[in-house]
């Protein structure tokens, strides 16, 4: 009897972790901190349980956002060494009860974007999810054109904790929305550089120019994070922040785009690989310096 209920209990606690692991709560968390950061960037003075909410709203859409990802590409997932070990793949969770656990938290996230925010944050809320898990996913195995679509839901987080805050679009949020949009094509080209062998397994094509990691490629990547060095100066200019993070910001694009220059001269994986780190480092320091200097 004893026996029966340590399984019982081992069973729940397997359920529970499996249903953590779905959510990839470290990704989520980062999408949920760009949303935060946009939404006390517009506020005069923080209300916690209302970033709170904005935080959890961005933290359970992006999870099911997620589920929707893993739901349809369960067989891709078993092909492939970083991700055959997902609660999918394994078995430990099923597609139905992925999938309600998906309807759940986009309820819950939908209800708190539209209700306690305001209409126009909850639409493009649902957009973010409709086009990363129903238009990106696809795409991944089409070619690199699913990088640029999957960067327009993944730069969506901070204009969404704006308009959020505000319940108005306009230059603020839209380089918000610049920034952590050229952002993601050397953060995701980096780490399709890096995974390539694997990717290949499943039939992704995430890398430009054919795929090839090369000069070329490198020079790609090179191009989109230019952007990011006049993006960093631009909310100093509309009067969001003052110069001391304008300058934090352009200063950690230059090393960024630095990064880009030494991949180009050696196109390697380990050099990838310090771009891709490069660029976990890169958006906190520079939306945290926007906050500590926001006029």
């Amino acid at each position: 009897m004893v026996t029966t209920n340590e399984n019982i209990s081992i069973g729940i606690a397997g359920k529970f972790k499996a249903y953590y692991e779905l959510l990839k709560f470290r990704l989520s968390f980062l999408v949920a901190f760009s949303g935060a950061f946009g939404y006390s960037l517009a506020v005069e003075r923080i209300d916690w349980g209302r970033l709170i909410l904005i935080s959890l709203a961005g933290l359970l859409i992006t999870g099911a956002a997620n589920i929707v990802n893993q739901i349809k590409e369960i067989e891709l997932d078993k092909l492939m060494k970083r991700t055959a070990g997902r609660p999918l793949p394994t078995g430990r969770l099923s597609a139905r009860e992925a999938g309600i656990y998906c309807l759940i938290l986009l309820v819950i996230s939908s209800y708190i974007l539209f209700f306690e925010f305001n209409f126009k944050s909850g639409v493009i809320g649902v957009l973010s999810f409709i086009l990363y898990g129903f238009v990106y996913t696809p795409l991944k195995r089409v070619g690199p054109i699913s990088v640029f679509v999957g960067a327009i839901p993944g730069a969506f987080p901070p204009m969404i904790g704006w308009v959020a805050a505000t319940n108005h679009f306009g230059l603020e949020p839209g380089i918000l929305f610049a920034i952590q949009f050229f952002w993601q094509f050397p953060h995701f080209w980096a780490i399709a550089w890096v995974a390539d062998e694997d990717y290949q397994k499943a039939g992704f094509k995430m890398l430009p120019n054919n795929g090839h990691k090369d000069l070329r490629t490198a020079i790609t990547i090179m191009i989109y994070t230019i952007f990011l060095v006049p993006c960093g100066f631009v909310p100093y200019m509309l009067g969001m922040t003052g110069v001391n993070s304008a300058m934090i910001a352009v200063l950690c694009g230059v090393l960024f785009l630095s990064q880009t220059f030494y991949l180009m001269m050696k196109p390697t994986d380990k050099s990838a690989l310090m771009m891709m780190f490069g660029s976990f480092i890169y958006l906190p320091i520079v939306q945290i310096a926007f906050l500590m200097d926001k006029v």
